[in-house]
């Protein structure tokens, strides 16, 4: 496996300079959830002051987290005379963070589940149909200029089941066209290698052989996916990429790369591959986390008997 000490921190899985990840929380509300800049303001204003209190706590990183923690929080919030309608925007606030921190597997548990208000059972990770994932990626504008980049983004998300960020910090030397695999860095520095499939392959030769060299310039580095200023592409970029395929492939629910990691691990399963070949391949560090998708796939196979078998329809 090739060093990557000489790598350039990136947003995502265990940032140097944010391991709490506010501001890709921010780009999640303002792109996945849709919020007003007031309300992703008011809502990062309520992060920066529990993680100021939790510095003050010794607790360093978001999974060492707990429901005690929480509790005291609003304790907290309480003795310092705040408002009612003040406390519950921080724990909506506070419920929406650790809601993404979750779906970007960065912490294994929801210390929120335990706060006052009531919360509905967690709803399992969404994913598309193996017809949808298909169209989605097939649904790049073909007239864009950056047409084969956003392809190989797209095919390449769905087919590997990589994080976004993992995505986005990817280099030229993790990419081997001849062997169709890919380096990944993964969350604390663990690497895996990921096989990318045929389609994947080559919407990558075709970006990395016509238009990356025509995006390249002096702030290009070694990245894989580069924006129209020749600059490593952002996370928000990429979500901007999924959503608007996902609208031209009129798929009208909420779509994001997480998605693709989720149908990809789904559809795995369903094609026939143990748990833990699928862990190994998401780059899972306990398999208890890959168990979810084993209840994806029975939600799946229960939907299909609802709506396909004979004794349902009559």
């Amino acid at each position: 496996m090739g060093n990557r000490g000489d790598a350039t921190p990136g947003d995502g899985t265990g940032p140097v300079g944010d391991p709490f990840l506010t501001e890709p929380f921010q780009d999640f509300l303002a792109l996945e959830r849709g919020l007003k800049p007031r309300t992703v303001a008011s809502y990062g204003g309520d992060i920066e002051r529990f993680i100021h209190f939790l510095a003050e706590a010794g607790v360093a990183d978001p999974d060492s987290v707990t429901a005690e923690h929480m509790d005291r929080y609003v304790a907290h919030l309480v003795s310092e005379g705040r408002a009612p309608t003040s406390v519950r925007r921080a724990q909506s606030a506070l419920r929406a963070y650790f809601s993404f921190l979750l779906g970007e597997e960065e912490v294994s548990i929801d210390p929120t589940d335990r706060m006052e208000r009531p919360k509905a059972r967690q709803a399992l990770p969404s994913f598309l149909s193996q017809e949808e994932a298909a169209e989605l990626v097939e649904a790049v504008d073909p007239d864009l200029p950056t047409y084969w980049r956003d392809r190989a983004i797209l095919e390449t998300l769905y087919a590997t089941g990589m994080r976004v960020s993992e995505l986005t910090q990817m280099h030229l030397r993790d990419v081997d066209l001849d062997s169709g695999t890919c380096l990944v860095m993964g969350k604390g520095g663990k690497e895996r290698l990921v096989p990318t499939g045929g389609a994947a392959v080559r919407a990558l030769e075709r970006y990395l052989g016509v238009v990356r060299p025509a995006l390249a310039g002096p702030r290009s580095g070694n990245a894989v996916f580069l924006n129209r200023q020749g600059g490593g592409l952002s996370r928000m970029s990429v979500w901007t990429i999924v959503r608007s395929a996902a609208k031209r492939a009129g798929i009208t629910r909420p779509v994001s790369p997480h998605t693709l990691r989720h149908s990809c691990a789904t559809h795995l399963l369903e094609g026939g591959a143990d748990l833990a070949t699928v862990q190994e391949f998401l780059g899972h560090a306990d398999i208890a986390t890959t168990q979810i998708y084993t209840h994806l796939d029975r939600e799946y196979l229960r939907e299909a008997h609802r709506r396909f078998h004979p004794r349902n329809r009559s």
